[in-house]
């Protein structure tokens, strides 16, 4: 039954974002939602939903997350989690702080910071693989592979899986998008089978776990109890569908616009310190994830609105990041602009993204050591480039260079 959600209290929206379109055509129709009404309830979901998109409403809906769960993640899914399972997301409260506890010192900036060696090697490796062909879809030769590497080097795994762990980990992102069901289902066996694998591994010889991951996850105990397998396989499987596709999807977008930007990109290139700004300014321009998605438990009263248990609440990341209320010219590239770092691409809150600084590290690595060794570059003519919908991807970018 749909949640008895009061459209008479703000202007209706008929939009879908789950529909595919050119690229930033999102960014236009949520841009345009938020400047029509300060609130919409949109009825494209059996449930429906009201849509909170300007930034101060957005950063105080954030702070209802005693009574706005995440029993629903994302307002244009509200069943998602009728699905996969994630952790700690589907937490919330002290059962979502105190893993998170568990999980905060391997995504610490220290943490970060120890990974950076290793995380400079591996992109330019790739990046001189590339480098000689004067040509890739850098999104499937580059932005997912980066990441995918990564991921299995934070986890403790050899890095050298990821040429059988990335087929797998696109099939499973791929059926959140429609992708056929028993491929999924094989794909998804295969990761928990390899992490399964990983954990009898770490049984047999622990390794210490201020470095080792699965280790910490076997040895740590909240309220006196070790935590399940099965729980320790979903945050090993959450931790690759978060920080995956996310970062392969930030730097489509980046790297799209550099190529169409001749003096963004120059300004890079002459200026290597302005990468950690431009790495901001590029999260709050292009969030991928442009909405979350919660479940109202308590009766609530909201600038007006009235919400009961059951109503579903889209709070508007990528409107809030493009609200000129907040960041004036918000469609223009400005690094320097006052307050670079206040957007909200990372979400606000308990639920705050834990790998950010991961990401943060990742895409500055990438814009400083990309551009050292191919500083110019384009989008191969003809192309039309298209984005996804319900969580932004580029799905392919095809760049040149002269090698």
């Amino acid at each position: 039954m749909p949640a008895p959600i009061r459209i008479q209290q703000c202007p209706v929206s008929h939009t879908d974002f789950s529909t595919d379109t050119e690229i930033y055509g999102h960014y236009a129709m949520l841009d345009a939602e938020r400047e029509a009404s300060r609130f919409r309830f949109n009825d494209t979901t059996d449930r429906g939903f009201l849509m909170i998109q300007r930034y101060d409403d957005v950063v105080e809906g954030f702070q209802h997350h005693e009574t706005w769960t995440t029993k629903v993640r994302s307002a244009i899914n509200p069943d998602s989690r009728s699905g996969t399972a994630l952790l700690p997301q589907d937490l919330n409260g002290e059962a979502h702080a105190k893993l998170r506890r568990v999980l905060n010192p391997f995504f610490s900036p220290a943490a970060v910071r120890r990974m950076e060696p290793m995380a400079v090697a591996r992109c330019i490796e790739l990046i001189e693989e590339l480098q000689p062909k004067g040509s890739c879809d850098f999104v499937a030769e580059f932005a997912i592979r980066y990441p995918t590497d990564l991921f299995l080097a934070l986890l403790g795994l050899p890095v050298s899986d990821g040429e059988f762990f990335l087929p797998w980990s696109e099939t499973v992102f791929a059926g959140f998008f429609g992708e056929d069901p028993a491929k999924v289902a094989e794909a998804r066996k295969n990761i928990i089978d390899y992490f399964t694998e990983t954990i009898r591994e770490r049984r047999a010889n622990p390794r210490d776990p201020k470095e080792d991951m699965v280790t910490r996850l076997l040895e740590a105990r909240i309220d006196g109890t070790p935590i399940p397998e099965e729980d320790i396989l979903t945050i090993c499987l959450t931790l690759m569908l978060a920080g995956l596709d996310t970062t392969r999807s930030a730097l489509g977008y980046i790297y799209a616009h550099l190529a169409r930007n001749d003096a963004d990109r120059q300004a890079i290139i002459d200026n290597p310190d302005l990468v950690p700004r431009a790495v901001e300014e590029f999260l709050r321009m292009y969030p991928l994830v442009f909405q979350v998605g919660r479940e109202v438990q308590e009766p609530t009263e909201f600038h007006g609105l009235d919400l009961q248990p059951g109503d579903v609440v889209w709070l508007g990341i990528a409107q809030a990041n493009r609200d000129p209320r907040k960041f004036p010219e918000p469609d223009r590239f400005n690094p320097d602009r006052k307050g670079v770092n206040q957007h909200i691409a990372f979400g606000a809150g308990p639920h705050r993204c834990l790998g950010m600084h991961l990401a943060r590290l990742e895409l500055a690595i990438v814009l400083r050591e990309w551009h050292q060794r191919i500083p110019h570059y384009r989008i191969r003519e003809g192309v039309t480039l298209t984005e996804r919908g319900g969580q932004l991807t580029l799905p392919t970018l095809p760049l040149e260079w002269e090698a």
